[in-house]
């Protein structure tokens, strides 16, 4: 029996399915990919950041279901993108925080920041990184305290800033104070290969990001072309994290390749501004958030024109 045009060619609106892997794979993927991080801050910070990973998890994958329950919307749940928000967020948080600071921010990053402007897809700056700068603002006493059992000192970026020396290898394999997620870049980096060689992310701009930060650090930070203090910065505090899981957020980062080389050069130079001439030794969350919004600035300036009429000629 042939078929009708009406069963050929289904008309929609934008956004359109450009290949067959789905969300909700690419969303599996990604929690996969953050598993060695995860680990390591269970086994590094005990059982209390398992219970803020669950509980902010949680919080998140509730708060989407009840939103679009009572709002008679698809239920999306089943996607993952919840779970990987609330994933992310919990690992921005550091282990002596209170259990419910978590949800709160769960909350306010599923309601607020994605379901409020249209759900998966339509949120203009990552939820997870917005819900820590929320908190960061308004709890910012239970946000900055990273002393915990044996942890009783400043963060290594903290001790940079003063002027002080720090192990920099204690950074990179993780033995240091910091948020749950953040602190071995060892374990950051396995995700990292391992998103990369699934093709879930490019190194765009994760390379632009670092090598920015790198040129920034190494002109304005006072101590030159400084290999241990340029690797401290790299391993220290939410960079690497930054980088490689929220920088690359399909949402909130420029679809062109050129926007994204832009893009991480961005990241790159308002991370190494905060952080060397701001009052906070971080400045990872800051820099993305301003990153997304600059973001469709990025894209009408570096989407190809078309050619022929109206457009670019040969």
């Amino acid at each position: 029996m042939r078929e009708t045009m009406s069963e050929l060619y289904h008309v929609s609106a934008s956004p359109h399915d450009r290949a067959s892997v789905r969300s909700t794979h690419i969303m599996q993927m990604v929690v996969v990919a953050l598993l060695p991080a995860t680990a390591y801050g269970i086994f590094h910070f005990g059982y209390r950041a398992a219970l803020h990973i669950l509980i902010t998890i949680a919080a998140c994958v509730i708060s989407e279901y009840l939103y679009e329950y009572f709002m008679h919307k698809p239920i999306t749940v089943s996607d993952f993108s919840a779970v990987v928000t609330g994933l992310l967020l919990a690992l921005n948080l550091p282990v002596a925080a209170p259990l419910w600071i978590g949800a709160l921010g769960g909350v306010f990053a599923i309601i607020v920041v994605k379901q409020l402007f249209g759900g998966l897809g339509q949120n203009f700056m990552n939820p997870a990184l917005a819900a820590r700068c929320f908190l960061l603002i308004s709890f910012a006493g239970h946000m900055t305290n990273f002393t915990f059992d044996t942890y009783s000192t400043a963060t290594p970026l903290a001790i940079l800033k003063e002027g002080g020396a720090v192990d920099t290898l204690s950074m990179i394999t993780g033995n240091i104070p910091g948020t749950i997620g953040e602190t071995s870049a060892i374990a950051i980096l396995i995700g990292a290969a391992f998103m990369i060689l699934m093709g879930v992310i490019t190194i765009r701009i994760p390379l632009m990001y670092f090598l920015s930060f790198v040129v920034f650090i190494t002109l304005f930070g006072g101590h030159g072309f400084d290999i241990q203090f340029i690797t401290a910065h790299l391993a220290g505090g939410g960079l690497m994290l930054g980088a490689w899981f929220m920088a690359t957020d399909y949402v909130t980062s420029p679809i062109t390749k050129s926007g994204q080389l832009i893009y991480g050069v961005l990241l790159g130079v308002l991370t190494g501004l905060f952080r060397i001439c701001g009052n906070s030794a971080e400045g990872v969350s800051y820099a993305i958030i301003f990153g997304n919004l600059l973001v469709p600035l990025i894209e009408r300036i570096t989407v190809p024109k078309p050619f022929g009429q109206g457009g670019e000629r040969r």
